[in-house]
């Protein structure tokens, strides 16, 4: 089966909606002691876009985290990198690729509040509510996508496609047969 890439948003209408969440964000959180923790791997370019935008200060940390079920099922999530700051009496503004099932948001947004955190928002280049299965409000959205399975930005499927400067739709087409 062949891949093929199909243009859902490009480098340019990012760039824009980026610049508008750092202004959105900058006023949100003026006069406060915010940590930007970002969720590896796919939001690092999101992440890196989204505070050169900012016009307030913001320490930056990152987590990485992989849960442990079977596919498609929510299972324990660990953390595989933690902060190497304390959330403790930070307003923390969680930054992720896209927010799809929210199992992974829900557990580390717990977890964050948990230790400390004076509030806790959460960021998503792309809110994707086609399989959202857990309570998790997206504070801050790039983009709202119906359905699809996306790419690029940041967004990868098997470590493949992040580099993309774009995002685009993947889709698997049969190849015709001889």
């Amino acid at each position: 089966m062949a891949q093929r890439l199909y243009p859902v948003l490009t480098p340019q209408v990012i760039a824009r909606r980026v610049a508008e969440l750092g202004g959105d964000i900058s006023r949100e959180y003026a006069g406060k002691d915010v940590l930007v923790v970002g969720v590896l791997k796919g939001s690092f370019m999101f992440v890196a876009d989204l505070v050169r935008a900012l016009t307030i200060p913001a320490q930056i940390d990152f987590v990485r985290l992989s849960s442990y079920g079977a596919k498609d099922v929510p299972g324990e999530i660990a953390f595989t990198q933690d902060l190497e700051l304390s959330p403790e009496g930070k307003h923390i503004l969680v930054v992720e690729d896209i927010v799809d099932t929210g199992h992974s948001m829900e557990r580390l947004l717990k977890s964050l509040h948990g230790r400390g955190a004076l509030s806790v928002k959460l960021c998503a280049l792309i809110d994707k509510e086609e399989r959202r299965a857990a309570n998790v409000i997206v504070d801050f959205f790039g983009f709202r996508l119906a359905k699809g399975f996306v790419v690029g930005y940041g967004l990868d499927f098997a470590e493949d496609y992040r580099c993309l400067p774009g995002v685009f739709e993947l889709s698997q087409k049969r190849s015709p047969q001889s």
